[in-house]
């Protein structure tokens, strides 16, 4: 009897699900599952009909991490260059994979019913949107190994919920459950374990209803103001408002937004 494929993908409307499989093994990350994540990425970048990819899970856990013994069988590195480098590699490709996930021009959600450790937690870390269950929970264990999470998890864990709480999950090495992630930065939004996937959906669905162009040139603006200083990050924001509001569909909805200001203040 054949394995069931590590990751599931399905449309629905606008939307591309994909679905981390592998609940037995606490969904941990494989070559196999990472391959078909960036082919559902490709494909979520590259028609123009889909607008949200979610990310989710099956099973007690979101993600345990990566599951090294699928690795392929190469032998681990001996060298300190050659450790820099397989991790500049990324175990299954994970880097090029998130740099991709950053730049594609529309929304990525990531929904944590359960806890949610170290790759996993890599994953998420470059997605737009992360919505958590009250059930979830959040931990990097490479303290425990001493070593850090180096694949995202420095860098991008610290540009979101800055030095403070980084020090919290990777120097002391301590959990953070639902509401606690919410507190530091890390999760937008903790809703009922009973509501969630239907919470999740009608989130996912709210941003299918959003601008394409201006979801896109947002999510450009904000990482580059993010890097920039004041002055520069209002250069940014310039630019791009000088190409949005050229467009027509904006045109159109300013004309309807001010038509229907006015009829409510005459019947007012």
């Amino acid at each position: 009897m054949s394995e069931a494929p590590h990751l599931l993908v399905e449309e629905d409307g606008a939307l591309l699900i994909a679905t981390l499989n592998r609940p037995e093994k606490l969904n941990a990350m494989t070559g196999q599952m990472m391959a078909l994540f960036e082919q559902a990425l490709h494909r979520f970048r590259d028609k123009p009909a889909l607008k949200v990819m979610l990310v989710r899970a099956t099973g007690r856990y979101f993600c345990s991490g990566a599951d090294l013994r699928s690795g392929g069988g190469a032998p681990a590195p001996r060298t300190a260059s050659a450790i820099r480098e397989n991790h500049r590699l990324g175990v299954f490709g994970v880097h090029r994979i998130y740099d991709e996930m950053e730049h594609i021009e529309k929304p990525i959600v990531v929904a944590h019913h359960a806890m949610c450790v170290g790759g996993g937690l890599e994953l998420s870390l470059s997605c737009d949107f992360r919505l958590a269950a009250k059930s979830a929970a959040y931990a990097f264990p490479e303290g425990l190994f001493g070593v850090l999470p180096a694949s995202n998890g420095v860098s991008r864990l610290t540009r979101i919920c800055g030095p403070h709480w980084a020090r919290w999950l990777i120097m002391a090495n301590k959990p953070a459950d639902a509401d606690m992630a919410l507190g530091m930065g890390l999760v937008h939004q903790v809703f009922p374990d009973q509501s969630f996937e239907q919470d999740v959906m009608d989130f996912c669905r709210h941003l299918a209803r959003q601008n394409g162009e201006q979801m896109g040139a947002a999510k450009i603006a904000i990482e580059l103001a993010n890097d920039v200083s004041r002055d520069q990050a209002r250069h940014v924001e310039r630019m791009a408002n000088s190409a949005l509001m050229l467009n027509p569909d904006y045109l159109a909805r300013l004309e309807a937004y001010v038509g229907n200001i006015g009829s409510a203040a005459e019947k007012g």
